[in-house]
């Protein structure tokens, strides 16, 4: 297995774990998403990745910047941005474009699955139209304890990781 395989594969396992974490505790431990950022930059600064130590680092801050309007809006919450920052470490900025692409659309599919499920897809689709023209009353919809809105997202990122990685082969 190639060095790049390694980076790839550790990619894939983080984020397939912290899926499997987010489903049983509603939570994704700081300890996995920085454990992973530093090993994709250290994998990065030895040279021994996909990408070199700067590419890793832009990865990084694309996987940040892709995820924090979606947590800003009540949609995702912080360890899921912290997650797809530090996917974007091991995979380097273009693999982290085809894996936000992957997740987006994995995402959007699994919350229509889940409001379809929960008997609520009408008033998931008020709710979103409220969030794109009003966002402030939009996030208080989102986030209100009794919406029933929350739903683990990680399963989304590991999936979006996992195809792109596949894609990168």
């Amino acid at each position: 297995m190639g060095s790049e395989a390694i980076a790839l594969t550790i990619a894939g396992a983080g984020t397939g774990l912290a899926a499997v974490i987010d489903l049983r505790t509603r939570r994704i431990p700081n300890v996995l998403t920085a454990g992973l950022a530093a090993i994709g930059l250290c994998i990065a600064a030895a040279e021994l990745g996909p990408v070199g130590l700067g590419g890793a680092v832009l990865g990084c801050a694309l996987g940040l910047a892709f995820m924090l309007p979606g947590h800003f809006f009540g949609g995702t919450g912080a360890g899921d941005v912290k997650l797809f920052a530090a996917a974007g470490a091991l995979l380097g900025p273009s693999t982290t474009v085809t894996a936000f692409l992957f997740t987006a659309m994995i995402g959007g599919v699994l919350a229509l699955a889940i409001a379809i499920r929960r008997r609520r897809l009408f008033t998931t689709i008020r709710s979103t139209s409220r969030l794109v023209s009003n966002p402030s009353e939009g996030v208080r919809a989102v986030e209100s304890p009794d919406a029933d809105n929350r739903f683990a997202y990680a399963p989304a990122i590991a999936v979006g990781v996992m195809a792109s990685i596949f894609l990168s082969l």
